[in-house]
């Protein structure tokens, strides 16, 4: 079966907009459905070529049978793509419903009405918990104590999703879970740093910087999820990926604060020296921060979970997706940093 449309749920997000860029590249060309709660951006950064015009737009709730279905109808599309996520920090409630209710409801409506198959967006977080994590692969199991609210849900809706693969019916599903995602259109790691520095301070720098840790380009975890959608419809091919799991990322682990000082380098802010906090330092102050801030009704700027997450060992073996999806990283992180900055300078 040719890939002739595909579904985009949450295809208006950071990452849904590469998942348009990179499926409005192949050739020959799917018509592309987004469905999503909100719109298109009007303004698209200049690495996009496509024209919100070309993409058929479906607004709706998640959540909604209703909502879903028609959008399912109106595409017509044998297989769906769901990277619909709410951004890290906030209430439980909200991954509840999105992550998990959301994505129950998507699988129930797909199987109803006929669709071949689901790439589902997972995350590399959800096997870690504070832990190291030296070159994971798919074996790494998940933790019975989660490390915050929205990895355990993506973790459940994951593990529904994977559950749901039907070999005999004829719906597959396949979850990939990248890793420290980055590029044009992100709202949070790359204009974060930036901010730091402006702030005067990017001299601080929280362990010893021993940890290595994966980033991803946005345009290659989007390039994974075009592989698994082909691949979901070959009849061969799905034999092998249909349930499975893969770990996404740039394939290139590097030292924590490499790519935060490359965005600092890239801006003109280099350093003389550090001023290194150690992790228990790091951790108490940043359990003095949120007792503070409680006080204050103001947001931490430092939280243990920070600390825990920058000082660990986050790094993961993507040879199965190489192996099996004929994944590879495209874009370096050299490259991927580079693009990101001249979007942020766009839209200054």
């Amino acid at each position: 079966m040719s890939l002739d449309s595909v579904l985009l749920i949450g295809g208006s997000g950071f990452l849904g907009l590469h998942l348009i860029q990179q499926f409005y590249e192949q050739s020959p060309r799917p018509q592309i459905h987004v469905f999503d709660v909100r719109p298109l951006p009007e303004i698209l950064p200049s690495i996009f070529t496509f024209k919100q015009s070309e993409i058929k737009f479906h607004q709706g709730d998640l959540t909604s049978p209703d909502d879903v279905k028609k959008a399912i109808r109106e595409s017509k599309a044998p297989v769906i793509v769901h990277s619909a996520s709410p951004m890290h920090g906030l209430n439980q409630e909200i991954y509840i419903k999105v992550n998990i209710k959301g994505t129950e409801n998507l699988i129930k409506c797909a199987k109803e009405e006929g669709v071949k198959a689901v790439v589902y967006t997972s995350s590399a977080g959800v096997i870690f918990n504070g832990q190291n994590i030296h070159n994971a692969d798919e074996s790494w199991p998940i933790p019975e104590v989660p490390m915050d609210g929205y990895n355990e849900t993506k973790a459940i809706a994951e593990k529904f999703v994977l559950d749901s693969n039907d070999f005999q019916a004829r719906f597959l599903t396949v979850a990939l879970r990248p890793a420290g995602i980055f590029g044009p259109g992100d709202r949070q790691l790359v204009p974060g740093l930036r901010s730091v520095a402006k702030l005067g301070q990017s001299k601080f720098q929280i362990g010893d910087n021993n940890n290595l840790f994966d980033w991803t380009y946005a345009g290659n975890v989007a390039d994974a999820h075009v592989l698994a959608a082909q691949k979901l419809l070959d009849p061969i091919q799905s034999k092998k990926i249909g349930g499975e799991k893969f770990f996404i990322t740039n394939d290139a682990p590097t030292y924590f604060w490499t790519l935060a000082r490359t965005v600092w380098k890239a801006d003109g802010h280099v350093e003389k020296y550090n001023i290194v906090l150690n992790r228990p330092v790091a951790i108490l102050a940043g359990y003095l921060s949120q007792f503070f801030s409680k006080l204050s009704g103001k947001e931490p700027g430092l939280t243990p979970f920070r600390v825990k997450v920058v000082c660990a060992y986050r790094y993961h073996n993507i040879s199965k997706a190489k192996e099996i999806l004929d994944y590879k990283p495209n874009v370096d992180l050299e490259e991927g940093i580079k693009r990101t900055l001249q979007w942020m300078d766009e839209t200054e």
